[in-house]
């Protein structure tokens, strides 16, 4: 991955527009705001190739804009290794980003309908621990597919490799983070989360939900071998990472801080500080979906910002080298990660429009079937929709309790009735189990009316 060039120091810049007249200099410093005229926040290593607004050179250009920006900065109580304070800013754009997130995951759960629905949500909310488990552990070099990753968690069945145990480790600590939301973020919890994460996963397994140590020579390289990026040293973390914990309790809060700027600031520092020899990229992203559901961001629940993150990596990689190399400017990694949230949104929106389609489809066959209208519910209707474009599959009872969050019995009777009473499955033995499998007419027996 190429390195962002860093720009001019400003104060240089500073003095050098200050030297070209006064006249000059308030012409400079009044004429660019904070983004471009199409509203991007561009770092210099962009800048200086573009063609610069008529009458400035490529260098006035980038001054007027690092000083409206100054303008703006909000510190953080966080610095870097060399002791220098990470700022961002929220220019007019950014604002408009932070209520249209304000107004699709935290506000009125009816706007979500099948997410509101009790019987629904514990469905979907499964659904996205799964995909974002999966995701995340990808994103850090597990290596077997979807399908199978989604088989071993609803079956409940031991991880065969490595890989599978990373996105297992990753479900459970999903699952930690809802059973914590409401709690103060603690070392301990955080912690705890890597030892989740990490389980059974690292060279020394000891190493799991502890600091890294001075003789752990870590370095962040991309896939040619060349340091990107050199954490601070392992004796700050104790104190670096009770600092996190502060901030993300609120409790060093000077100004007003946007709860979702304060989540991606927390997924920031936990992958600038490093802490652990391994695991630090789920760590960040599992504190951040904390964060936001901490903040009562309910929808985040339900989306996985890791699988977006997971279709162009390089771009994470390059918002924190942006702000690494622009005076620690932390609003390039805010911009490229609200820009996550907001694909994994529209995703998870069309995903539901697509399934209760599905389930719609389903209902409306039922309700022309006086033998079977009325008698099915949620989970079967979704069962039957699968069933309808995927003759002869396979169901099996654990994996229909563990994809609804429901017990071994009520999942046992959903398969039963669809098979015994109702007929919509054919009931097989395999060795001393029994599973239900689709029938390749089973939609014209929905439309049998009889």
């Amino acid at each position: 991955m190429k390195i962002p060039v860093s720009p001019p120091a400003f104060g240089s810049l500073f003095n050098s527009v200050i030297e070209s007249g006064a006249s000059q200099a308030l012409e400079i410093f009044n004429s660019f705001g904070p983004v471009d005229d199409k509203e991007r926040y561009l770092h210099w290593d962009k800048i200086r190739h573009l063609e610069a607004p008529e009458g400035f050179t490529n260098e006035q250009w980038w001054a007027g804009i690092k000083f409206s920006r100054r303008k703006i900065y909000q510190s953080t109580p966080f610095q870097d290794k060399h002791s220098r304070n990470f700022n961002f800013c929220v220019p007019g754009p950014l604002q408009k980003e932070l209520h249209w997130l304000d107004m699709h995951t935290a506000g009125t759960i009816a706007a979500q309908e099948p997410i509101a629905n009790k019987h629904m949500k514990t469905t979907y909310l499964i659904k996205s621990l799964i995909e974002e488990s999966i995701s995340s552990s990808q994103l850090e070099g597990a290596v077997t597919t979807k399908d199978v990753a989604k088989e071993m968690i609803r079956q409940g069945r031991e991880p065969k490799d490595k890989s599978e145990k990373m996105i297992l480790n990753n479900y459970y600590a999903m699952q930690f983070i809802h059973d914590f939301k409401n709690e103060k973020l603690t070392p301990s919890m955080v912690l705890e989360l890597h030892k989740i994460l990490t389980e059974k996963t690292l060279e020394d397994p000891n190493k799991a939900g502890q600091f890294r140590q001075v003789e752990d020579d870590i370095h962040v390289v991309d896939e040619i071998g060349q340091v990107l990026h050199t954490p601070p040293n392992a004796e700050e973390l104790p104190e670096r990472l009770e600092m996190i914990c502060a901030f993300a309790n609120g409790e060093l809060d000077e100004t007003f801080v946007h709860p979702v700027v304060r989540a991606i600031i927390l997924h920031f520092m936990i992958g600038y500080d490093h802490p652990f020899v391994d695991g630090n990229g789920r760590t960040a992203r599992a504190v951040f979906y904390w964060s936001m559901s901490n903040a009562n961001y309910w929808l985040m629940e339900f989306i996985s910002i890791s699988r977006i993150i997971k279709n162009a990596p390089s771009q994470y990689g390059k918002a924190y080298l942006n702000t690494e190399t622009d005076e620690n400017d932390l609003t390039y990694f805010i911009i490229h990660q609200i820009d996550v949230i907001e694909k994994a949104i529209k995703d998870l929106q069309i995903y539901l429009e697509e399934k209760m389609k599905g389930v719609e489809y389903a209902e409306e066959l039922l309700e022309k079937n006086d033998k079977l209208r009325g008698r099915l519910n949620f989970r079967q209707l979704a069962l039957i929709r699968h069933a309808i474009k995927h003759p002869r599959f396979i169901y099996k009872i654990k994996e229909h309790q563990n994809s609804h969050g429901i017990s071994y019995e009520t999942a046992r009777s959903d398969l039963l009735q669809l098979s015994d009473k109702l007929k919509l499955l054919d009931k097989l033995k395999a060795g001393r189990s029994i599973v239900f499998a689709a029938p390749p007419e089973l939609e014209d027996k929905l439309r049998d009316s009889s």
